[in-house]
């Protein structure tokens, strides 16, 4: 039995000081793919080095994060990404992570869209699918989408926390899939009101680590090895088995990324 992580930050500073043994822990536990989504120029580097240390296990993916879009970096910042993307002779899984987010800061949504129409046309272009980032910002993303989906997007809202209305929304567009992650353990969550009615093959696992840590783990730095908890929840909302539940959603992510 084997699991994809679809979404995990291992790259990230907080793992500099055990990044390998995180890994071993995530080949213990059967999560043998790992795909790891860039968020700005300065993670490229690091996206990369996984790529190279780890060569049949991780795949990178290429774009730029809402949260990282600003007035006077965005035309640089999309230039060196595009140029990644199109020319660094490697191979990109998705472009991602790319969307919109109003926690932290609505000042910007005009250049999150401008970012995210750029990088959408990349992605068709490329025939590469999107990783799209959301927080607070759903009607945002439904005006961009229905505007910009077409026969040639497929994707996937990644740490999807939103309402089975929102789900179906999604879903609707096409070749959509949900990311489902650490939220889904949580109490009070919500996706156990919207799991439940998603068909196995709409559906995708992921970690964000170091973000977001399944139970029993919340609170504490999230980790790839984790996907394996998030599995046996899902499972459980589908009232079918683990290895049911991985086996789904590992041929949806090898679908949807053409692993």
């Amino acid at each position: 039995m084997s699991f994809i992580d679809t979404h995990t930050h291992l790259y990230q500073p907080a793992f500099d000081s055990d990044r390998a043994e995180a890994m071993e822990r995530c080949f213990e536990a059967g999560v043998t793919t790992l795909l790891l989504p860039n968020i700005d120029c300065a993670s490229i580097p690091r996206v990369h080095a996984m790529m190279d240390q780890w060569p049949n296990h991780c795949f990178g993916m290429m774009g730029l994060h809402p949260c990282h879009v600003n007035e006077d970096s965005i035309q640089a910042e999309l230039s060196t990404i595009e140029h990644t993307l199109r020319n660094a002779g490697r191979h990109y899984v998705a472009v991602g992570e790319i969307g919109f987010d109003l926690y932290w800061d609505k000042s910007t949504l005009g250049i999150q869209h401008e970012a995210f129409e750029r990088q959408v046309h990349w992605a068709k272009e490329l025939q590469l699918p999107i990783v799209i980032h959301v927080r607070e910002a759903f009607e945002a993303l439904f005006e961009a989408l229905d505007r910009l989906n077409d026969d040639e997007l497929s994707g996937v809202v990644h740490c999807f926390t939103g309402t089975l209305e929102q789900a179906q929304r999604i879903l609707a567009y096409g070749d959509f899939f949900l990311g489902i992650g650490g939220v889904s353990t949580y109490k009070n969550g919500g996706l156990d009101q919207v799991i439940p009615h998603i068909d196995r093959n709409q559906v995708i696992l992921e970690t964000d680590s170091p973000y977001l840590a399944p139970v029993p783990y919340r609170g504490k730095r999230n980790e790839s090895s984790y996907t394996t908890v998030i599995a046996q929840r899902v499972a459980d909302l589908w009232e079918c088995s683990l290895e049911s539940a991985a086996e789904a959603t590992a041929a949806n992510a090898k679908r949807l990324f053409a692993l």
